[in-house]
């Protein structure tokens, strides 16, 4: 098995790529001009930032960058864009053989380039009596187009590839992942002949998708029947792909230089980009430079990007090992709290995490103060007073013995005793601070 991915990616611009229509039209039909919507003499122009996304995408998938790109017309009969061609990147990609690494599985890249989106067709009324209306606000769109090489072996390899380039491109480039924002073609075959899946939306679609494909093309091999080159489209309520049209080939598209659109020179741009470390990139730096599992430093840069800050800053102090510990403990589970005063608050739960570390503090403590920083609330430490926390979970606990029973086997039991305490606290302690110490306390008690 064979499959092989075209990935269309809306390019985050305010305008679109050949004119200065907005990219974000409120109605149908409300964001166009005569440029997009193909009127004679009107004259498109590039949108520059389209073209830098274009190229640093193309750099950060490792490609052999191109010096000068130019545009072509690619032949178009559909209503979706009414001047019967696409303006497209044909004999000039703005890179080519490049690669991607998932995990330990490296998928060529064939080639990056630049285009405009087609419009879209929508289609009201009952099946047989449908009529086919046009929006033409996507028109003229900037798309980056992803060719892979024929790489992946499954239909969840091709998921896999596409989750991290999404995860990448979003912190690259600013997509948003949103299904609308990114198309697949997605190209697969059993035996000789390859099938293209047109315009799947959605990383779940395009895994069920590639699996409707493969077991359609298993059988009819089976059966003995040719597998026709053509294009499909995936029908995501019944689950299968159904016939679309025949398959054209390239000399069938019949290219020609845009006449409108002149050279462009992107060599001395794409050497004077810097890549931003990305992501996954990260992830994998912080594992080799702090000791820790790369599905937990993977974890801790996709929660937030200020929550692997904040690793960052622990590990330079206690290590990776008990910064791990605490970024994905304490402060993972109260990073909504405290996300807000991270960069404000970050001293203070280094100096916390050192404090417990080198012993100057117990672990329960600095749970405890560190939940009660977000509040601005100074946490009492055990044993301050008669009414302290441990002291009233130790009196809760010798009055219900019934729930150290009930706790063995089923730890819902402690929810009684902790609210229990959280009324007679007044919110004193987080709910958080009280579940964990009545949970230790009943522990000692099983």
């Amino acid at each position: 098995m064979k499959i092989g991915l075209e990935i269309h990616v809306q390019l985050p611009t305010r305008s679109k790529l050949f004119c200065g229509c907005s990219t974000s039209g409120d109605a149908p039909n409300s964001s166009v001009c005569p440029v997009c919507l193909g009127f004679p003499g009107a004259r498109p122009f590039l949108n520059r930032q389209a073209l830098e996304m274009g190229v640093l995408i193309a750099k950060f998938l490792n490609c052999k960058m191109s010096d000068r790109v130019w545009f072509a017309r690619k032949t178009y009969f559909y209503p979706d864009l009414p001047k019967n061609f696409q303006i497209t990147q044909y004999d000039s990609p703005l890179g080519v053989d490049g690669h991607f690494m998932v995990g330990e599985k490296r998928v060529g890249i064939w080639r990056v380039h630049i285009e405009e989106d087609p419009g879209r067709i929508r289609r009201v009324g009952r099946s047989g009596e449908e009529v086919a209306m046009v929006d033409y606000d996507r028109s003229g769109i900037p798309l980056v187009e992803i060719v892979t090489a024929p790489d992946m072996t499954s239909p969840a390899e091709a998921r896999d590839f596409l989750t991290d380039l999404i995860i990448e491109l979003r912190r690259l480039i600013g997509v948003t992942g949103e299904e609308q924002t990114m198309r697949v073609d997605a190209n697969v075959s059993v035996g000789e002949e390859r099938v293209e899946i047109k315009n799947i939306t959605g990383l779940k679609n395009v895994e069920r998708g590639l699996r409707s494909e493969v077991t359609r093309q298993t059988k009819m091999l089976a059966a003995k029947k040719r597998i026709v080159r053509e294009t499909r489209h995936f029908d995501e309520e019944r689950g299968v792909t159904m016939p679309g049209r025949e398959k054209e080939f390239e000399e069938d598209y019949g290219y020609i230089g845009e006449p409108d659109l002149g050279t462009y020179r992107i060599g001395p741009l794409a050497a004077s980009m810097a890549i931003p470390e990305t992501p996954l990139v990260r992830a994998a730096r912080l594992s080799k430079e702090w000791g820790i599992a790369a599905p937990a430093a993977r974890q801790i840069v996709l929660t937030d990007w200020a929550l692997a800050d904040m690793f960052e800053a622990l590990a330079a102090k206690v290590g990776g090992e008990a910064a791990m510990s605490w970024t994905m403990g304490p402060l993972s589970s109260s990073w909504k709290d405290l996300r807000e005063k991270a960069s404000e608050l970050r001293e203070d739960i280094i100096g916390i995490v050192t404090a417990v570390t080198s012993g100057k503090m117990t672990d329960s403590e600095g749970r405890m103060r560190i939940s009660a920083l977000p509040s601005g609330k100074e946490a009492a430490a055990p044993g301050e007073d008669a009414g302290d926390l441990d002291a009233l979970i130790v009196k809760l606990v010798d009055e219900h013995p019934e729930v150290v029973r009930d706790y063995k086997g089923n730890e819902r039991a402690a929810n009684f005793l902790i609210g229990q305490v959280m009324k007679a606290m007044k919110g004193k302690y987080s709910s958080k601070v009280v579940a964990e110490r009545m949970k230790m306390e009943l522990e000692k008690r099983l």
